[in-house]
C-alpha cells in the first residue's frame, strides 16, 4: 500500500481589521448578547402577574415639596404670565370654554383673571403668549385660544408648558 504524506498546508494569517470593523463586529455581538438577556428575562418573568401602568393618570409634580410661585418678577408681563402659569398648575387647565365646571380655566382664561381688568397688561401678555406659540409651531395657529382648543382632549401639558415658555420670553424681553 503507497503511503502518502500530507505537506502542511501554508497557512497565511488573516490580515488585520480596522477599528471601524473590530467596532462592527463588536456591537453586532453586544446587540446579540442584549437581545438574549432580553427574552432570558422575559421568560424568566412570565409568571409574575403585573398591572398595566396608565399614564395619563401620572401627576407630575415639581421638585419642592409643594408648588410653589416662583419668585415674582420685576416685569409686569413676565409677572402676569407666570401667576396665570401657577393658577392652571393649581386649579387645572381646560380646552373649549373659558372656565370648566371644576374651576379650571384656558389660557386666555388665566391670564385674563390674572390681569385683574387691566387690559393693556393682559393684550401684551397675549402677544408675548402668541408670538411664544408661533416661535414653536409656526404660523399654525392664529390665536391663543385656537391654539388652546386644538389641543382639547389631551392633558394640557404643551399648552401649559407654553404658558411657563411665554412668561421667559417676556423676561428676555424686559416686559
Amino acid at each position: 500500500m503507497p503511503h502518502t504524506t500530507l505537506s502542511p498546508t501554508p497557512t497565511t494569517t488573516p490580515p488585520a481589521l480596522s477599528l471601524e470593523e473590530r467596532l462592527a463586529f463588536t456591537n453586532t455581538a453586544m446587540t446579540l448578547r442584549l437581545e438574549e438577556a432580553a427574552v432570558a428575562h422575559e421568560v424568566n418573568t412570565a409568571h409574575i402577574p403585573t398591572t398595566p401602568v396608565d399614564l395619563n393618570n401620572l401627576i407630575s409634580l415639581p421638585l419642592t415639596p409643594t408648588l410653589q410661585p416662583p419668585a415674582p418678577s420685576p416685569t409686569p408681563v413676565t409677572a402676569l404670565l407666570q401667576r396665570a402659569h401657577q393658577r392652571i398648575l393649581t386649579n387645572g387647565w381646560c380646552a373649549g370654554t373659558f372656565q370648566n365646571e371644576d374651576g379650571a380655566l384656558c389660557l386666555f382664561g388665566a391670564v385674563r383673571t390674572e390681569a385683574n381688568h387691566d387690559l393693556r397688561l393682559e393684550m401684551n401678555a397675549m402677544a408675548v403668549l402668541l408670538d411664544a406659540i408661533r416661535n414653536q409651531f409656526g404660523d399654525r395657529f392664529e390665536s391663543v385660544p385656537s391654539f388652546n382648543d386644538s389641543f382639547r382632549g389631551t392633558d394640557g401639558h404643551v399648552p401649559v408648558r407654553m404658558l411657563g415658555q411665554a412668561a421667559d420670553l417676556a423676561g428676555a424681553r424686559g416686559i
